[in-house]
């Protein structure tokens, strides 16, 4: 007999998730009477223990519930680690997975074996072997924005097609190579403390699209909305100048971070895995020459 777990991860296999996920969306971005809108945005807050104090607020309120999950945050809510060699959070979540990458160009994520090639695709995958990754997990109670690791340029803008599985214990558990088959949007920034720094954003059932903050075009998008065009962007003139902690990105409902560091940064783990962790924290620290 089937235990409801499986059960579960079976009847999302039958499902149009990518549908079902634009569906989800366009409602959440669907303007609602302010009484309503603000009793939706306290009770989610009360039952997921969201600290609204920290938020920031637009003049008249949120317009939407996806503009409300899409927050911003006041200013100094997340104070920046100073440190120059430290790699900082991306993002507020809980820090998942994390470790070395092979020689080979292999990683654990919980329990899983995983290349970085099968990740990112197959260019350049190869400059991460012997290096560092940290995986974030958000849940539905996180800030959704996406910061920089690093200061230094957008050199590549690589968008993976996919699926969309849940990326909680029950994807993980039943979903074959779940962060290599869900939709993601790859953004490599060359930095000249740490090289080469990709930040991956993955894609999950629910999550209505995923933006960059320097560039038009979105994942899942409906009918009439702009895509991500081409598939790979290369920065050759006019690259976005990201500094650390500068928004790179945001999700329209849930998801989870991937920073890939090459082994010539020279990093070791600031976090251990299984820690909550908030975007601006040193996630990793250069080690002392």
């Amino acid at each position: 007999m089937l235990d409801k777990a499986r059960l579960s991860a079976e009847t999302l296999r039958l499902l149009p998730r990518k549908r079902v996920s634009r569906a989800l969306g366009s409602a959440a971005a669907q303007r609602l009477p302010a009484p309503i809108l603000a009793a939706a945005v306290h009770g989610y807050a009360r039952v997921l223990d969201v600290d609204l104090g920290e938020a920031e607020v637009p003049a008249g309120g949120y317009g939407s519930f996806d503009a409300f999950f899409t927050r911003r945050l006041r200013p100094g809510a997340r104070p920046v680690d100073p440190d120059p060699k430290a790699l900082v959070c991306p993002a507020d979540g809980v820090l998942e997975d994390a470790g070395t990458i092979d020689a080979e160009g292999g990683l654990i994520i919980k329990g899983r074996p995983y290349t970085v090639r099968a990740l990112l695709g197959e260019e350049g995958a190869e400059r991460y072997a012997d290096g560092l990754y940290a995986l974030i997990y958000l849940s539905p109670r996180d800030y959704h924005r996406v910061h920089a690791p690093v200061s230094g340029p957008v050199r590549e803008r690589r968008y993976l097609e996919g699926t969309l599985y849940p990326v909680n214990d029950i994807g993980v558990r039943y979903v074959p190579r779940l962060f290599a088959r869900n939709e993601r949007v790859a953004v490599v920034q060359a930095s000249a403390a740490f090289g080469d720094v990709t930040t991956v954003l993955v894609g999950a059932i629910g999550v209505g699209s995923i933006g960059l903050a320097f560039e038009e075009g979105r994942t899942n998008a409906g009918e009439g909305d702009p895509v991500f065009a081409p598939p790979v962007r290369r920065y050759t003139e006019a690259a976005p100048e990201l500094g650390r902690a500068d928004e790179l990105g945001v999700f329209h409902l849930g998801s989870t971070v991937i920073v890939f560091a090459s082994p010539a940064a020279a990093l070791r783990l600031s976090v251990a895995p299984g820690t909550p962790v908030r975007m601006g924290q040193a996630l990793a620290r250069q080690e002392q020459p």
